[in-house]
């Protein structure tokens, strides 16, 4: 359940802020350490999380199931001396399924193609202003009653529920709030149906393929 009552709430909200801050002090030793090691300036170094939390935010408390931006935008910062210049930020779409593809291809391994991931090392240099168009959140811990998932583009998020008539569009740029589903709404209708295909193409090409076909049989 989301229902929680306000002292329960508080301790929860405390709680977390005091993880936040005892995470934030361990980050603090890793990078002293590798100071210490004179390893810091030969070390990528990424700092992200799984998820968010919600807080009251659309009725909803803890971290799921449902798709709002105050669950899936997750912090993310990325620091390697010489190679990502610092105090730089980007808009760019980034998952974490292309954390790994991206570390391999840092120290110069190859990547295999069964990753669905993609090389984010040149945005993070600035050389590309992207790396990908899109990015897939799914929800699956419930196939009978809650499975989700959805599409987020720059400017659009589209969710499917499994077997289900309902779902939901959201204009992330003039309503960064989530607060209007345009699912049912007949202006957005042809933008419904676009997004949908987009999704299934994006699930079509991020199938893996172990064995390549590189010439006619």
């Amino acid at each position: 359940t989301h229902v929680q009552d306000r002292a329960s709430l508080a301790q929860d909200v405390a709680t977390y802020y005091g993880m936040v801050s005892f995470l934030d002090a361990h980050v603090g030793r890793l990078l002293d350490e590798l100071d210490r090691l004179g390893l810091a300036d030969n070390t990528l170094v990424v700092f992200t999380s799984d998820h968010g939390h919600y807080y009251g935010h659309h009725n909803l408390v803890a971290k799921g199931p449902f798709h709002y931006e105050d669950g899936i935008r997750v912090p993310f910062i990325a620091r390697w001396p010489g190679q990502i210049d610092p105090g730089v930020e980007s808009d760019a779409l980034c998952s974490l399924v292309d954390l790994a593809p991206t570390f391999l291809n840092a120290v110069g391994l190859h990547t295999p193609t069964t990753m669905q991931g993609v090389d984010q090392l040149p945005v993070w240099r600035g050389k590309k202003p992207a790396a990908r168009n899109h990015v897939i959140v799914e929800h699956r811990a419930q196939p009978t009653t809650l499975y989700l998932k959805t599409l987020v583009t720059e400017r659009h998020k589209l969710t499917l529920h499994l077997n289900q008539s309902d779902g939901e569009l959201y204009d992330l740029v003039a309503d960064p709030g989530e607060f209007n589903n345009h699912w049912h709404d007949p202006a957005y209708r042809e933008l419904r149906e676009q997004l949908t295909r987009e999704m299934l193409f994006a699930e079509m090409s991020a199938e893996p393929m172990p064995m390549p076909r590189i010439s006619p049989a």
